[in-house]
Parts: structure tokens; C-alpha cells; sequence
């Protein structure tokens, strides 16, 4: 696997589990004050809320036999004629057509191994955008373009093939600035130089470990400033699958420390996923797990409170940002949200309380007076009724009295 330190080799950002570039269009990662974004990234931008999150779709078929027939895509034959257009999805937005033939079907790439490929990406007017010519990654595990995921695995060893790919599958509405503008569609000029299994994540040493899981990280980084949180989650649990690997190569204290802080931005970057998808259950769990080990960090006390407001938990959640805000007492973010929390809770209170007046029969505020009228009306004869009755029978005990004397 090759590694990717503060500059990684894979290329461009976004191709390969590189770090994002940030632009004025791109929606903000880590701030001290807006909790919704993610961990651990330079540069501070506006977030925007994003829509319309781009569809997601694999392959799922297995590379075609041999004697497979040739109506059937990507069969040997079609590999063969270099005039063959395949239409990898069946929806015409990504397609395929070999330009040099490769060494056979029983060459291509298996998903989970790392393949390493020549990359030339135009726009439509021809301008080159990227280019690569030796752009290493995880077939399978999104680390690069969904047009390059999906398409390479189509490759023969040997093959150079042009993709032509609609947006949906490369930077989106998105786009990436300054080179590629929203909605853009790319043509992919790709050859296939390696592929090999990945490395035993047990044989990894501290560093490689650290320097695979945070790349994982960083491309659900990307995904996150696309708003496809469904892929961000999915890059996020790759990164902590690493750091949870066992091992047999013992580790430094140093090491380990590093590994722990990047599963904390994982797990944290994990909640915000989960947050934006309303996945409230599993926010909550990566929330707590963050806890475990740090109970002061003040991103998932944040997001924890969030997400039990979002459950109606108010008399919950209003402890847990008070215990942020005792931590960071000049972050607005936590201020505004513990405002409105705590309105809200004043505001269902409210609610219960005439509900449970209600179940009860207990009189309104707006009722009282009148049933109180009424009750007075009755309680007034009725005191006047045992008055009289209590001095009849004084009168007669006393008659009985003299009567005894005389």
C-alpha cells in the first residue's frame, strides 16, 4: 500500500484518499465553533447545506468467464474490438471503450487489492484536469472518483481503456475548484499497470497503520464536503476497521496514542455523518464510544446533546451541553443551542402539564372561575345545613341536661 503522510503520493484531492482542497464554495470542516462539521482539517470555510445527494451504484457483477457470450459486457470479445463501447451501468451516464487490448480477462483486478494506473482526466472542451502516471489505491473501498472505482475492475492488465463519465460519478453538483466546474463530465483516459493484494493489516508497523487510516479518513473527509454522508460513513468504518485490526507488531507508546486520537476523529466524524442522515441510534453509539475514552471532548458532548434533542430528550440534553459549555464557555455554537434547548423543554413542560391536567380532570387556568362559582353555590347551603343541625342537638342535649337535674 503506499503511504500518504502530510503529502501523500496518490495524486490530486480527491482522486485517491487525498486531503481536500478548500475553497469559498466548499462546505467548512473544522472550526472551534460549528460543531457540524468534521475533524482535523486546516482550513476554516463557510459549510453550506447541501442537497441532492448523488445516487449510489456498484457494479456488482462478477468478471465475466472467458467463454462468457459476447453480448454480455465486458466480455473477452468486446475487450478485443477497441471500437466497442460498453455501457458499464446500462444508464448510458458511464461508459467504457478499450483503446489497447489487455492480457485477458483472468488479469483483472479483484476488489480490495491495490491497483496502481496511468490517470489522464479531461473536460469536455478538452482541457486536461489530472494527470497521474501512477495513482495507487483500494479497488473497492472509494477511495478515488465512483467512475474510477467501478471502471477499473472492467480492466485487463495491460488495458488502456477511455471512460466517459457524467458527473454523478466524478465532483458532482459540487464540482472542484478552480479546474473542474459543477456538473462537469469527465473523460478518463486509464491504463492498468498493477494490481496486488493489499498488505495483512496485522503485519503493519505503528506508522503504516496510522498513515492507512487516516487516508481512509480523509477521503470520508471529501465525501462529507460532496454531502454524500452515506459514502463518508462507509470511508470512516474502513478507517476504524484498520485502527481495530489486531496485531503482531507490538506498537510504541507514542504510537498508540496516535492511533487512539485518530480513531476519536473518526468516530467524531462518524457522529456528524450519522447526524446529517438522521441516524440517531447510531450517532449516539459513536458519540458514546468517543466518551469512553474522552469524557471532556467537547465535539461529541456537543453532538451527543444534539442528537437527544433531535429524540425529544430535553431534560437529557441539557445537562451535556451545560457540561460543554463549562468546558468552552465563549463557544457561541454551544450558547445558541443550549438557548433553544432549554425553551424548548420550557415549552414542553408546558405541554405535559396541561395534557396531565386533562387526563386528571383537574380544572384549566381558564375554567376555574366558573367551577369555582359553582362549587361555592353548593358548599354554602350545605355549611349552613350542619351549623343548624349541629345546634338542634346542642338544644336537646342540654333539655335532657336539666331535665336529669330536676
Amino acid at each position: 500500500m503506499a503511504s500518504s503522510g502530510e503529502e501523500p503520493s496518490h495524486g490530486s484531492p480527491g482522486w485517491a484518499g487525498t486531503e481536500p482542497v478548500l475553497t469559498p464554495d466548499s462546505p467548512q470542516l473544522d472550526t472551534g465553533e460549528d460543531f457540524e462539521v468534521l475533524e482535523d482539517e486546516e482550513e476554516e470555510e463557510e459549510e453550506e447545506d447541501l442537497s441532492e445527494l448523488p445516487p449510489l451504484e456498484d457494479v456488482g457483477r462478477p468478471a465475466p468467464r472467458e467463454d462468457a457470450e459476447t453480448s454480455e459486457p465486458g466480455s473477452a470479445d468486446a475487450a478485443k474490438d477497441p471500437e466497442e463501447w460498453l455501457d458499464v451501468l446500462g444508464s448510458g451516464l458511464l461508459k467504457k471503450k478499450t483503446l489497447v487490448p489487455g492480457q485477458g480477462v483472468d488479469t483483472r483486478p479483484r476488489k480490495g487489492q491495490d491497483v496502481t494506473i496511468r490517470l489522464k482526466a479531461t473536460l469536455e472542451d478538452g482541457s486536461v484536469v489530472e494527470e497521474n502516471p501512477a495513482l495507487t489505491f483500494t479497488l473497492g473501498d472509494c477511495d478515488v472518483l465512483q467512475a474510477l472505482d467501478l471502471c477499473v475492475q472492467l480492466l485487463e492488465m495491460g488495458e488502456t481503456a477511455l471512460i466517459v463519465s457524467d458527473a454523478k460519478y466524478c465532483y458532482g453538483a459540487q464540482g472542484r475548484s478552480p479546474d473542474i466546474p459543477p456538473d462537469a463530465a469527465l473523460s478518463l483516459e486509464v491504463e492498468l499497470l498493477a494490481a496486488q493484494d493489499a498488505p495483512d493489516l496485522e503485519l503493519l508497523r505503528g506508522k503504516e497503520k496510522i498513515e492507512l487510516a487516516n487516508r481512509k479518513r480523509e477521503r470520508g473527509n471529501f465525501f462529507y464536503q460532496q454531502a454524500d454522508y452515506v459514502l463518508a460513513i462507509n470511508s470512516y468504518d474502513i478507517a476504524l476497521k484498520v485502527i481495530g485490526s489486531s496485531s503482531k507488531v507490538d506498537f510504541s507508546p507514542e504510537e498508540e496514542a496516535e492511533l487512539l486520537d485518530v480513531k476519536m476523529k473518526c468516530l467524531n466524524n462518524l457522529a456528524a455523518s450519522q447526524l446529517k442522515l438522521d441516524h440517531y441510534e447510531a450517532a449516539l453509539k459513536s458519540c458514546n464510544l468517543v466518551l469512553e475514552h474522552q469524557p471532556g471532548n467537547i465535539k461529541a458532548l456537543f453532538r451527543k446533546g444534539k442528537v437527544l434533542a433531535q429524540q425529544g430528550e430535553y431534560r437529557e440534553a441539557i445537562p451535556i451541553l451545560k457540561t460543554a459549555l463549562k468546558l468552552e464557555p465563549s463557544n457561541k455554537t454551544i450558547h445558541a443551542e443550549l438557548s433553544k434547548l432549554v425553551k424548548k423543554h420550557a415549552d414542553q413542560k408546558n405541554v405535559e402539564t396541561e395534557m396531565y391536567r386533562k387526563m386528571l380532570g383537574n380544572p384549566s387556568a381558564a375554567g376555574t372561575p366558573g367551577k369555582c362559582k359553582d362549587k361555592m353555590s353548593w358548599s354554602i347551603p350545605w355549611k349552613w345545613l350542619f351549623g343548624a343541625t349541629a345546634i338542634a342537638l346542642g338544644g336537646v342535649a342540654l333539655s335532657v341536661v336539666i331535665a336529669a337535674r330536676n
